[in-house]
């Protein structure tokens, strides 16, 4: 989706007036298909590394991608306030790592944490591959650039 949005930006607007009535439905599935199969495969590499492979299956984390998204799409629609959804998206998504992988809360936590980074990892390679990140460095302000050249050149 992050994708789909720095795209729209470049393209200047929503993108949906060039597609026509009814697909809208089709691409919003097809998209949240794919990034359903990789928030699963991020969440099951980051479960291998910090739990191991006996406990980090490929269809728990499938299980956890698609409970995880379903209901925190349910608490963001129908909690009117933000906050609360917020933490509870975060409990859901934690007590369902903790369940599934068999882990304890800091494992959950590091689980977590680590597929935040796998995934932040592969959108800045998509952003390479596509194109588009001289898009997200005019967004951000100076300073957080002076700090990711730094990270990423280790200036």
């Amino acid at each position: 989706m992050m994708l789909f949005t720095i795209l729209s930006l470049v393209n200047g607007g929503s993108p949906w007036w060039k597609i026509h009535e009814g697909i809208p439905l089709i691409f919003s599935l097809t998209l949240f298909f794919v990034e359903l199969f990789v928030l699963a495969v991020v969440l099951y590499l980051a479960g291998l590394i910090v739990v191991g492979r006996r406990r980090a299956l490929l269809t728990d984390a499938f299980l956890i991608s698609f409970l995880g998204t379903v209901l925190s799409t349910l608490f963001w629609l129908f909690i009117p306030y933000n906050l609360i959804a917020l933490v509870l998206f975060i409990l859901v998504w934690l007590l369902l790592i903790k369940r599934l992988y068999e882990t304890g809360w800091l494992g959950a936590i590091a689980v977590a944490i680590l597929a935040m980074i796998i995934y932040i990892a592969i959108v800045i390679l998509l952003a390479f591959f596509f194109g588009v990140l001289n898009v997200i460095i005019q967004l951000l302000p100076s300073s957080a650039l002076f700090s990711l050249g730094a990270f990423l050149f280790g200036c």
